[in-house]
Parts: C-alpha cells; structure tokens; sequence
C-alpha cells in the first residue's frame, strides 16, 4: 500500500444501506430548504443507473442536436429508425457511480421512417387515402356495453366501404386516360393521331387499330397502376410495420370499461387486416379495369348480334359481378383484431381473390381482342355514369356516416370532442374531395393536352369545323367549376379568423407586461407575445375551419352532381340562353376552376419533383407524414405507412430490455409528435415495468389535438386510464404553442404561478387534483421581457420549440428521477439531508415562493425543488425483474 494513500471504502462497505455517511456542505447558491431533488443522490449510498430516453417530434432532429454532442453512437437500431448516446457514456452500465445525480441521455431518432429516401416524395399521390384513414380513427368514444359496438361496427364498415371508393375512384381515372381519352377517342381519330406519329399503330384500317385491341392494350396501364399499388403496399408493410410487440407487453388490465385501445397487445400489429384488405382492393382495381374493357365489348357484341360472342359477353359480366361481391364481403366482413397480436392470415382472401380478378382480367383482354371487323370508336365511353356512381355513392356513405356518429356521440357526450362527434366524417369528406380533385385534375390536364391541336383557323383567317378532340367526362367538368366558390368561401372565413387573430392580439398586449413586474412596458414587445399567443390560439378554431370546408364542397358536389346529370353539358353550355350575369358566372367558374386544377397539378409535381431531390424539401413533406401516418392502416390498405408499428414496438422494447438488464429508472421525454409515441410506447409496457417508468412531455398534442379529433383513443377516458397507470407523470407546457397544451381537463384554467407560487399544503383538497399533478404551465414565454445582466440579447418567442432551453425542463426530469426511486429512497435521502444540513428556518415544505413570484407573473423558470406539486407516485414500489433483457437492447 502507498503511503499516504487514502484507505478507500470496499464495495460492500459502501453498499451497506444503514451507514452513515460522511456529511458535505450544503452548495452556497441553493439553501437548504430547496436542495435539488437528484442532490439527494450524493448523500445518500448509489442506485441503479438513472436513464433518459428522448424522442423528438415533427421535423425531426440528428441525434447530436438532441443528446447536445456531434459525437454520438448508435446503440441499437438500424439506418431508418436508432436509439442514439453521446460517445463517452456508451459504457455507462460498467460505470453507474459515474453518474450519480444525473441521468445518461438517449435519443430515438425516427425521421427517416417518414422523410427518408426519395421515394417518400410519390407518397403524395396516396393522400387521399391517408385522409380517409383518419377518419377511421376519428370516431367519437362510446361506452363498452350496450347499443354501442355494433354502431362501432358500423362506423367501421362505412369508413372501409370509402376507402375502397377512393381506390376504384383512382383506377377509374386511369381508365379515363388511357381508355377513353387516348385508346377510344385519339386513337379512332384520324386528326388526333395524326399529329402524334407514337399513336401512328393505332389507327383504324391496322391490326390494333380495331377498338377492342386498343382498349386492351390500353387496359395495362390501370393495370399496372393496381399492380404498383400492391407491391409498394406489400413492401412497406415488410419495412415499417412487421415488428411484433415485446412477448408479454401491455396485459389487459381488469377494469370495468376495459383496457385502454392503445394498451391492448395487437393495436400496433395489423397484418391481418392490412393484408385481407390489400386483396380486397387489388383485386377491386383489376375487376374495375376489366369492367372498363368489357362494358363497350359486351355492349357492340350484343348489338352485332353474334351468339357466341353475345354469350360470351353475358358470362364475363356475371363473373364481374361475383368478384365485386366478393371484394365487398371480404372488406366489410372483419375489422381489426386488437386483443392479442394476430399472426395469422386469411389465405383464401389473401391469395384466391386478387389471383382470380387477375385471371379474370386476362380473360377479357382476350375476349376484347378477338377480331370484330366494321367496329369503330365515336363518342366517349360511359365515363359519366361511372364517376357520378362514385360519386353518389360516397356522399351517401359520408351521411351515413355522420348519422352513426352522431348516435355514438349521443351514447357519450364529451363537449370537448372536434364538432361534436362530427370529426371523422368531416376528414373522410375532405378525402373524398382530394381524390375527386386529383382524380379529375389529371384527366382535365391530359385531354386539354390532347386538345392541343384543336379549333385552327382557315387561310386569310376564316374559322374551319375543327375536328372532334378528345373530352372527359362532363361531371368532371362542373367538379372544376365549384373550386372558385369553394376558394372564395376559404378566402372568407380566412380573413374572419385573421381579424379574430388581430383582436384577440390587442385585448392580450394589454396585460403582457404586468406579467414581468420591474420591467419597463414595451408596446412593440407586448405585441409580439400576444401576437405569438392569438396565433396559437387559433388552432382551437381549426374544428370550425375544417367543418365548413366539409360542409360547403358535400353541399357544391351535390349541386355539381346534379348539374351533370341533369344538363348533361359542362357548365359554360348548360348556361348558355340563361340571365347573361349567370351565363358569364358559369363560364368563368368553368375556365377558372381548369385553371386552378392545372396549377394545382403543376405545383404538386413540382413539389413531389423536389422532394425526390432535395432532403429538405421532403423534410417538409415529412412532417405531413409524421402526423398523418401515425395510425394504422385499419381503412385502406394503399395509404403511407404507419411508423407507429415501427417506433412504438421499438421504444416497448427499448425500456423493457433496458429496466429489465440493469434495474435502473427511466424517463421517457417526448416532444410534440414525439410524446404521442411515448405515451403510446408505456401503453403497451407490462405492469412491472411500467413503475419503472416516469413519463415527460412537453409541447404535447394528445389532449389539444388528438384528444379532439381522435376522442375514443386519447379522450378523456383513455388519458385518465394512462394517468392511473404510470407513476409519474409531468407535461410542460406554452400559451404560445400552437400545438402542445395540458394535456389533463381543467388545466388551462390554473393561474400561470400556481404550480410554483403556492405550497403543497395550500393545494386545495379537492376531490381529483389530478391536473396540478401533472400539467405544469403556461410556461413563461419568452423568459424574460426585457434585456437584463442574466438576458443581455433580447430572450427569443420559443412556441412549441426549444423547450429543453427552459430550466423547468431538467427541474421535471430530475424530480421524476426521484420520485421513481420510490417511497423508502425519499425517506432515507430526506433523514441523511436532515443529519447533514440542520433546518434552521421553516421546513422545506413550507417554503415560500422565490421573491420575484406574484399572481400576474409567470411560473419562474427555476423554482425551488420543495415548491413544485410532487408528481404522484406508484402505490407500491417497483419489483426486481430478471436480467434478461429482449434482444437487440443491449446498450
């Protein structure tokens, strides 16, 4: 032994939990009655290591801006989805007394499941099909018992019924195109084809000149388009959501309403529904493309008055009949099985079905292209008809809708759901509306590009007949004409809520500056925080916003349904002989709404051809994911995605295997979007893990957004049943966040200083606290008002970013850390503090707020330890668990 060395305690020694230990002054900037509650940790033997694990929100972030170092490993994971630490503590479970008083830091990073390589970009084409998924997921909550599940059931047929709509809605645009305005029409003209040397084999008087040929040959382009559909929805079902859950996660607990729906083990594993319904609407589109080939076949055979063929004709259109009843018994036989995690799949549906549409299909090709010399092509395909069935057929469905939903919301009310229950059929209007744009844009686009050639004018500029060009369907036609009304009504109610934005700015700047009491008032500086404040609080309005855009394209796309069917002209020539202020009106809403679609269509390419390109572009497509593919694909099997089944199983079994191996304590932190996962990731954790596990959310959307629009999975109920579940919970948040708020009911009506200013003992004994127990907010934002010696720089407007930049920040984190050290830790730690750092004063739990504190100020940014609302802790403490931890989470 070296002179003069230390004699150092053995381990054993040190782990004996009833030695004292040697006292250590108290640090001269914190008094005793305010010690930090992780300052415990110093005086008192070690513990298990202490971990965060953060999950950023939209927009993403690299794991050096999270963990705050450019030198970062990764842990586990993959290049799409990664759990990230700082370099120097990857070895930090050899070395826990290293971190005694402060947590290690991990990061999730999860951006590139939405926003990844380029071909994220082509997911614009399936938008609509995301919106109508949403709407599945929209429904108003209703009580477990009673008339309720079969009004559940209901709901879910009818969303899944539109959802197959929009894809027979998409195919049948493609048969537009590559059917009737280019196989039927260019093709059996001479002056269309002639002026285009490519379409030079497909004139009449050649071997795939004859109608039938040529709708057969243009029929693998619809086809195509369906076969397209299946792989990409085949491949990212492979990617992102074949991850099983944890074996054991998220038991049912018994309760008398049952387990929560985000809780239950099959939630985030949909293989069978996602499957059957990929089948279901593959096969959909190739029976749809083999309509469209056999409708004009069937229809000339029969009047040619050929037996054989006539027979044949009757035949295939039966058989078309049986396949669409078999895709509609497949869609609306079975909806999700969320109990367990079914691995199991539906062979005759997945394999029989889309095997026989496409058999079926080739047998039509082949009875199209049989020789019918003397047929020839004039006038347009029954493309009308077609598109208004559709079209009929999905505003019945959405008041269908609305009707089962007013009865679900009727059985249990919740004032504080998105238009009253009226949320999900209102976003499944707005998907119908985008595929009807989308679908009819491109058609109006591809025949006014064939139109190119069109009307000439005769020498010495006398007008000639100029020949027949192609023309879409009328009912297209009149759906661009009610664009204009519609933009102008959203010009309206745009400045409505703008003036709104302004006066609630003006009544605001009123009182900012009293809420930084010793600072001088600044006029132009009160106004930027109010103006930050009315703008978030614009979001609330958004319901309103979405309701009348809803309302008012169902009420246009029944006038302009009606408008077809009834004139059977487009709209400038049904007008024509009317009043001339109507004629005029019908003929600019006509050229306008051409217009409006052509420039839509351009500028959606031109996005989507950035994005491909350029990774910050699709960035900013990716956040559109990152809230639109959150849930799974329970409606339509061709939207993006859901990275849910990716990160949600992948968080599960990150705590799992990290409590389970080291016994330690874990806080998960989740920003905006990024909370959604958490609280969707301890969901599904078992109970003996789930003590272990403190939950921190800041800018959070789960009650002001998906409480709102998504009431039966983040309502009420469900958050309260997450409350009762976890040990501790905090959520921060800004009156200047347009997206993050409280996410308990009651919390927006706190005074701003009541979390800090009051003690715990003047917390009123009311009979459910339970907002002061986890809500802490408004934040104070921006820090500071003016400049001072601690903010030289003017303290920037954060909103809903940067919230780690505030010191409530780590004060939450760390008193969650402690408090999950459990109820015979606290007691120890505070009898050590007591022998080590006499109280001369009051105690500590009586402490008095910081001086600068008053009730029209807000919450200071550091308050004392003893001052904040303790979160609520577990009822019993957290068990140890085997050392045996899932694969893959090794850190």
């Amino acid at each position: 032994m070296l002179v003069g060395a230390p004699i150092l305690p053995t381990r054993a020694e040190a782990d004996v939990p009833d030695r004292p230990q040697p006292p250590q002054p108290p640090q001269p900037q914190q008094p005793p009655q305010s010690l930090h509650p992780l300052a415990l940790e110093l005086l008192t033997p070690p513990r298990p290591l202490a971990l965060e694990l953060r999950v950023h929100g939209v927009h993403g972030a690299p794991p050096d801006e999270l963990l705050g170092d450019p030198r970062t490993v990764r842990i586990t994971g993959d290049s799409t989805a990664a759990v990230f630490r700082r370099a120097a503590d990857v070895d930090a479970e050899a070395h826990p007394e290293w971190y005694a008083g402060r947590p290690v830091v991990e990061a999730y990073c999860w951006s590139r499941l939405t926003s990844g390589n380029g071909a994220r970009a082509l997911w614009l084409l399936l938008l609509p099909f995301m919106v109508v998924n949403l709407a599945h997921w929209a429904r108003p909550a209703a009580p477990a018992t009673g008339p309720a599940p079969r009004a559940v059931r209901a709901y879910g047929v009818l969303v899944r019924v539109l959802a197959l709509s929009l894809t027979l809605l998409l195919i049948a645009a493609a048969c537009e195109v590559a059917l009737d305005l280019l196989a039927w029409q260019c093709a059996g003209s001479g002056a269309c084809t002639g002026s285009r040397s490519w379409l030079g084999f497909l004139e009449p008087g050649r071997w795939w000149g004859q109608p039938g040929r040529r709708l057969a040959l243009g029929a693998l382009v619809p086809a195509a388009l369906t076969g397209l559909l299946w792989y990409l929805s085949n491949r990212t079902w492979s990617a992102y959501e074949s991850q099983p859950p944890p074996a054991g996660a998220a038991v049912p607990l018994a309760r008398p309403d049952g387990a929560p729906a985000l809780g239950r083990p099959g939630f985030w594993y949909g293989r069978r529904i996602v499957a059957r319904l990929r089948a279901a609407h593959t096969a959909a589109g190739l029976l749809i493309v083999a309509a469209a080939v056999a409708a004009p076949t069937a229809r000339h055979d029969r009047r040619a008055g050929v037996p054989v063929l006539e027979a044949l004709g009757w035949a295939v259109e039966a058989l078309l009949a049986a396949g669409a009843v078999a895709v509609a018994w497949v869609v609306c036989r079975r909806g999700r099985t969320e109990e367990r995690a079914d691995h199991r799949l539906d062979r005759a549906a997945v394999t029989l079905l889309p095997g026989s549409a496409l058999a079926l299909l080739a047998a039509v090709l082949l009875y199209a292209g049989w020789s019918r010399p003397g047929w020839t092509s004039a006038g347009r395909l029954p493309g009308d008809f077609a598109f208004g069935v559709l079209m009929l057929g999905q505003g019945c469905c959405v008041l269908l809708l609305a009707a089962v939903a007013v009865r679900l919301y009727r059985l249990a009310p919740d004032p504080a759901t998105a238009l009253y229950g009226l949320g999900g059929p209102a976003i499944a209007m707005l998907g119908c509306a985008l595929g009807g744009v989308m679908s009819g844009g491109i058609a109006q686009r591809v025949a006014d590009w064939l139109d190119g050639a069109g009307g000439a004018g005769g020498a010495g500029g006398a007008a000639v007949p100029a020949p027949p060009v192609p023309a879409p369907p009328v009912l297209l036609s009149w759906q661009a004409a009610v664009l204009p009304p519609l933009l102008l009504v959203l010009a309206l109610l745009a400045a409505c809520f703008a003036v709104r934005g302004v006066l609630a700015r003006r009544r605001l700047a009123a009182g900012v500056a009293a809420e930084y009491p010793g600072e001088p008032p600044d006029v132009h500086r009160s106004r930027r925080i109010a103006g930050a404040r009315a703008a978030a609080a614009l979001t609330d309005s958004a319901p309103w916003f979405v309701a009348a855009v809803s309302g008012i394209t169902l009420l246009l796309g029944a006038g302009a349904l009606a408008g077809a069917w009834l004139s059977g002209k487009v709209p400038g020539e049904a007008a024509r002989g009317a009043h001339p202020l109507l004629e005029t009106a019908a003929r600019a809403a006509q050229d306008a709404g051409s217009w409006l679609i052509g420039l839509g269509i351009a500028a959606f390419i031109a996005w989507g051809r950035r994005a491909y390109r350029d990774p910050a572009a699709r960035r900013t497509i990716g956040v559109l994911w990152d809230v639109g593919t959150f849930w799974p694909r329970a409606a339509h099997p061709f939207a993006p995605p859901c990275y849910a089944e990716r990160a949600v199983p992948d968080l599960t079994w990150r705590m799992a295997g990290w409590t389970g191996r080291t016994g330690g304590r874990l806080v998960i932190s989740g920003h905006s979007q990024g909370s959604v996962l958490a609280a969707a990731a301890v969901w599904q954790l078992p109970p003996q893990v789930r003590r272990r596990v403190a939950l921190l959310t800041y800018g959070s959307p789960l009650r002001r957004l998906y409480g709102r629009w998504f009431p039966a999975y983040f309502g009420p109920g469900p958050i309260a049943a997450l409350h009762a579940d976890i040990d501790c919970w905090r959520n921060l948040w800004r009156a200047t966040d347009p997206i993050g708020g409280p996410v308990l009911p009651g919390s927006r009506a706190a005074a701003p200083t009541q979390a800090a200013a009051a003690p715990p003992q003047a917390a009123p004994a009311a009979p459910a606290p339970a907002a002061d127990s986890v809500d802490r907010g408004p934040l104070a934002d921006p820090l500071a008002y003016g400049r001072s010696a601690r903010y030289p720089l003017p303290a920037p407007i954060l909103g809903h970013f940067d919230y780690q930049a505030d010191p409530a920040f780590a004060a939450e984190r760390d008193a969650l850390l402690a408090r999950l050290a459990g109820p015979a830790r606290r007691a120890r730690s505070a009898a050590v503090a007591a022998s080590v750092v006499p109280a001369p004063g009051p105690p500590a739990t009586t402490a008095a707020p910081a001086p600068q504190a008053s009730p029209a100020t807000p919450a200071p940014a550091t308050p004392p330890a003893a001052a904040l609302p303790a979160p609520r802790v577990s009822k019993e403490p957290a068990g140890p668990e085997g050392s045996g931890g899932p694969p893959g989470t090794g850190g």
